[in-house]
Formats: structure tokens, sequence, C-alpha cells
């Protein structure tokens, strides 16, 4: 469904692994799902975005941490993949303009944040929004996460830049949601993944405003969030998209059982 209004909405989406944009056919599974659900975003939006901020589950910061220069490079942060797949290039401009206005609105709100003039487009960003925009005519600029990966201050990160969907900026939060424990990924793992998916699920969708909250808060005691998500990394960019989305309801925007031939996974739209 296309939204007609002004403000834009938030989107929580999973990224996928490594390069697989361009490798589908070496990857395990059907990839064509999420292919689908990415190639999707852009028609679901009023008009095109002045530019996407990407909050991705690669870049961890001891502060908040916003690209600012207006030509990011790229960082090839995976290993194992094609020699090709470490020359690849996504050249979408950056926004000084949009990293300044983050800078004012967090300082507005009391969070400590820096410009980052150095750190480039990581796969986190890159994979999915050659999906969504493959001719990178869309600026596009990431939020790292803070250290520490607390819950609470990623909402607030969220609530301070709510006024960027007012401003025809997307908000995209980059993880793998539903579940990212390396170490045990297969079909063994299939019944934590159900159950936290579910929840997740549940939470995204079946609830807004405080309760979303408070039960994204309390993630840990969800069941088997710790099998989910060992490290949090790629579940924390959500709480900035609801953050942003706060009292807004959230809808299932992707959902596949079998992901890579075992895994549920889902991605999301607030607002």
């Amino acid at each position: 469904m296309t939204d007609s209004s002004g403000r834009l909405p938030v989107y929580v989406i999973s990224h996928g692994g490594g390069p697989w944009p361009w490798i589908m056919d070496l990857m395990p599974g059907d990839w064509t799902g999420l292919q689908r659900s990415l190639q999707a975003i852009p028609g679901e939006l009023a008009t095109a975005p002045r530019a996407v901020l990407v909050v991705s589950a690669h870049w961890e910061n001891p502060v908040f941490a916003v690209q600012g220069q207006a030509k990011p490079q790229m960082y090839y942060d995976y290993g194992g993949f094609p020699e090709f797949t470490y020359h690849l290039q996504y050249p979408a401009p950056g926004s000084p303009e949009v990293a300044a206005r983050v800078l004012e609105l967090l300082d507005g709100a009391g969070i400590t944040a820096v410009r980052d003039d150095e750190r480039g487009f990581d796969h986190g960003m890159f994979a999915p929004m050659y999906v969504a925009w493959p001719e990178a005519d869309v600026p596009m600029l990431q939020l790292s996460l803070r250290d520490g990966l607390d819950p609470a201050e990623h909402l607030a990160v969220g609530r301070a830049l709510a006024p960027l969907r007012d401003e025809n900026v997307l908000i995209i939060a980059s993880g793998v949601p539903t579940f990212h424990d390396l170490s045990s990924f297969g079909p063994a793992a299939r019944v934590p993944a159900t159950e936290f998916d579910g929840w997740l699920t549940e939470t995204m969708t079946g609830n807004s405003g405080a309760e979303r909250t408070a039960r994204l808060e309390r993630w840990e005691t969800a069941p088997s969030a710790r099998r989910a998500h060992p490290r949090e990394e790629h579940l924390i960019p959500a709480m900035v998209a609801v953050g942003a989305a706060e009292d807004e309801p959230g809808t299932l925007q992707y959902h596949e059982d079998d992901f890579m031939g075992w895994m549920p996974s889902s991605g999301y739209r607030l607002g």
C-alpha cells in the first residue's frame, strides 16, 4: 500500500548475509522472498525520499555517529566470499545536509553524537539498498549503534529523529531481527528462531506506544531470546525504528517460514 500522507513510514528489514544480492546462486535456500520485499519498498512510498538513513547492525561506536561525507566509500565487512565481492561498488551519494540535521536533532535531545567522515558503507546498508534502489540514485547515509547496545538509548535516538519522517528522510533499521547466532545456523535452531520470531511479530504488529516499547526494553525475557540473539546487535536497530514511530501501528512487511531452508524471517513497516 502506498503511503499518501506527508510522513514517511519506518522500516525494520533483514539485510541477509554478506553480499548476497550478487551471489544468490551460491547462497543456501531461496532468497527471492527477501529480494521482493526490499524491491517493494520504493513503491510503498508516495514520493522518492530525499535521503535514506540506515541504522546498520554492522556499525557500533563509543558514541552515536553519522556518516557525513558526500561520497562514502565501501567497507567490505565480511569474509569467505568470491574475490569480486570485495570490489563491488554501490555509488550512492551521501548527504552532509541530512547528517547535520541528524546531529542537530540528537543534540537537541541531549544525546551525544559525532560526524564520521571516514566510515564507508557496510553490507548491512549496501546489500539491501542495492536491491531496493539498484541505480544508487537516492542519497544514503548510515547511523551507528552505540556501544553497550542499550535498548532504551536506541529507542530515545529514534524519538529524537522522528522529525526526519516529515522532512522526506526515510529511516531504515537494518539487521537480522528474527535470529542471529552464526554458531548455530541450521535446522537445529528452527525452534528458538520460530519462538522468538513469533514474539517479535506480536510485539511489532500487535502493540504500539508504551506497551510495545516496554516489551522491547525487556526483550531478553522473550521466548528463546538469547538463543536467537546471543549478542543483540542485529536486533537493536529495530529499537531506533520503533522510537521514531512509537505511537503508530506496525505491519508485517515481509515474512517467510523457511528462509535459507530452515528459519522464519520477518521484516516490519511502522506508520
